[in-house]
């Protein structure tokens, strides 16, 4: 069966370049996944860019939910899947979750979202166990930083971090990219 492989690190660490090289290494036969939404004009420059950096080869599916069912129509055909990234599919994932209007969540909403996501997460775990490609997942560690005033921000950064932490425990690789650099630590 495929890998697991995992890719984290902060903002601009060199997260998705390192990604990129290493399902290069698999030829033509990749999918890339991009969990992102353009929802202005930063994020569609973003993803702009994104989509300069990568192989013209790679077919993209647009996706940030249901990733298991992608592996599992895809897994035979393809060597490789990149989802870039884990944070933005939680981010696009929340915000569905409470119908894009978070003024009044409570802490209890909170939780209920996180186990969604989880069960999420779980499904998309399980279908890359069973996957004969490998899969690169990228995603931010996002609680380096200071704790965040904002409620809404710091329910982000537990969950992001608790996901990291699912994902790690069942990855078969981890690495973290530093400055550029990737370290493996798995």
């Amino acid at each position: 069966m495929g890998k697991c492989i995992l890719v984290t690190g902060g903002a601009r660490s060199g997260k998705s370049s390192f990604s990129e090289n290493m399902a290069k290494s698999y030829g033509e036969k990749v999918i890339y996944i991009a969990t992102a939404v353009a929802f202005d004009s930063e994020m569609e420059d973003r993803i702009k860019k994104h989509k300069e950096s990568r192989s013209k080869e790679w077919r993209t599916i647009e996706a940030f939910k249901d990733i298991d069912g992608i592996i599992h129509k895809h897994g035979e055909e393809y060597d490789c899947f990149l989802l870039d990234c884990i944070t933005v599919m939680v981010t696009n994932q929340m915000l569905e979750y409470f119908n894009y209007d978070m003024e009044y969540v409570k802490i209890e909403d909170y939780n209920r979202a996180e186990e969604s996501i989880k069960v999420q997460i779980g499904n998309m775990l399980e279908a890359i166990s069973k996957s004969p490609a490998d899969t690169i997942l990228v995603s931010n560690e996002v609680g380096w930083g200071i704790v965040p005033e904002n409620p809404v921000a710091r329910a982000f950064r537990d969950i992001s971090g608790r996901i990291n932490q699912i994902i790690g425990q069942k990855a078969d690789e981890v690495y973290l990219t530093v400055s550029g650099i990737p370290i493996r630590i798995k």
